[in-house]
């Protein structure tokens, strides 16, 4: 008689302890971490793909364009000196925009330039709302 209460009482402490405590459930919660770093890249990669876009039309502007390129390319190089990895991949794209601006001022390169950017831009953009996407998921989880 003893041996079946404790098994049942073993099945029942079991039962209740897997109701309480999903390890499934818990672990696809993202950290706070985790979900504040995937809200600020989704902001950055939204803002990234605007300035490229804002850039872009800076590019039709005779005597700004080359001004706005070349201070693009100053902060790029800058960034590209950072120690920290991130700011020397923000560094590279910002100094190939600066670049491509700079490059859209010959005629011959003009329409391979503002291919390029728009494909940028847009890539960002994507990134961007791919990011936020996950970001709003991840939020949606945690309440």
């Amino acid at each position: 008689m003893y041996c079946s209460t404790g098994v049942e009482h073993a099945v029942l402490m079991a039962y209740t302890y897997r109701m309480s405590y999903d390890p499934d459930r818990i672990d696809d919660i993202p950290s706070t971490a985790s979900l504040s770093k995937m809200g600020i890249t989704a902001i950055g990669y939204t803002a990234g793909g605007i300035f490229i876009f804002l850039l872009q039309a800076f590019t039709r502007v005779k005597l700004l364009g080359p001004i706005v390129g070349a201070v693009v390319c100053v902060i790029g190089v800058t960034s590209l000196m950072s120690k920290d990895p991130a700011d020397k991949k923000a560094g590279g794209i910002i100094t190939a925009a600066g670049v491509l601006v700079l490059l859209s001022k010959i005629p011959a390169i003009a329409p391979a330039a503002a291919t390029l950017l728009s494909i940028g831009g847009i890539g960002l953009l994507a990134m961007g709302i791919i990011n936020g996407i996950k970001f709003f998921i991840g939020l949606k989880k945690r309440s």
